[in-house]
């Protein structure tokens, strides 16, 4: 049998608490005193002697009496939100309205207690057949330039704050992996709508139709403004699903390349710096880099057929 390693008790010093009040005539308080127990918890061993005899003094199991378990459908929804989209135990708890205790334990029974263990599920990887079928739209905030910061020096001491954000919107086609995007002041509705409405012309002048654009769930792309642009411009819109980022995976990609060889790169000692050599960097990743997906050739090569479209020297 276990016994709790700061137990005061084992099933022998109670027998010899039983023994010395009931056939000795000790007092109970005396009794339990002797052996490092109140006389509280002594009369209580006693008590159990008389209605239980020697099973009395065995240790019970601290499960409750009374346990509610919880739905089957509940914890197969754990597991799903856990697998797909890895999201932590206060978040899936917040979802399923249970306790984040609950959504460990249920976690834990499955195997998949630790994130970090679990294997990251499978890319699920596709191309559309033609240009312009579906783009793919995103932002990210850059905080605003006013000096050489920390990532250059290495020095974040005297570190200027509150010095506000830009906004880079970036936008992707699909099939061609051809790239546009723009350094606006913020996210907001008129910045999305100005922003798709240059992209779809961006592309029409290369010779690519807009059919569809994919988004995330931002407050301006579930407006209504955003909406009739797209239904102006003959343009469905879908938006990914929530907590989901690699739904949109080609954009969140660009604006992690774009970070590591344009907004990171380079030392920039103020954002009209940063967001003068964004163009070139476009125009270079559109028709100079090679992309290990289209075979190590540049974007524009899906488009060489196009009477538009002309290779760069």
């Amino acid at each position: 049998m276990d016994i709790h390693k700061n137990a005061r008790s084992c099933p022998a010093s109670r027998a010899l608490l039983v023994e010395r009040v009931l056939r000795e005539g000790w007092s109970v308080a005396r009794a339990s005193k002797a052996i490092g127990l109140s006389a509280r918890r002594g009369r209580e061993w006693v008590g159990r002697y008389r209605e239980q005899g020697e099973a009395g003094l065995l240790d019970r199991s601290s499960r409750p009496h009374r346990v509610r378990a919880t739905a089957a459908s509940v914890e197969e929804q754990v597991v799903q939100l856990r697998k797909e989209q890895r999201l932590t135990c206060r978040r899936i708890a917040t979802i399923v309205r249970h306790s984040p205790a609950t959504v460990a334990r249920l976690l834990g029974r499955r195997g998949l207690a630790r994130l970090r263990e679990q294997p990251l599920q499978a890319p699920v990887r596709y191309e559309c057949e033609r240009p312009g079928q579906l783009l793919h739209i995103d932002t990210k905030k850059l905080a605003c330039i006013h000096r050489v910061g920390h990532r250059i020096t290495g020095d974040r001491r005297g570190q200027h704050r509150g010095g506000g954000y830009d906004a880079v919107h970036v936008c992707i086609d699909d099939r061609t992996r051809l790239a546009y995007a723009e350094i606006l002041a913020d996210e907001k509705t008129p910045a999305a709508l100005a922003f798709l409405a240059r992209a779809v012309r961006w592309f029409a002048a290369r010779g690519v139709v807009v059919e569809r654009v994919m988004t995330d769930n931002g407050s301006a792309y579930k407006s209504h403004a955003f909406a009739g642009l797209c239904r102006s411009l003959g343009i469905r819109h879908t938006r990914t699903r929530p907590y989901t980022p690699r739904t949109n995976g080609k954009a969140e990609r660009l604006i992690q390349t774009l970070l590591r060889e344009w907004a990171y790169r380079f030392t920039f000692r103020s954002s009209a710096q940063r967001q003068a050599l964004l163009d070139p960097y476009l125009h270079f990743y559109n028709h100079h880099r090679a992309h290990r997906s289209l075979g190590e050739l540049p974007p524009i090569s899906r488009l060489i057929g196009n009477n538009l479209m002309r290779p760069n020297s």
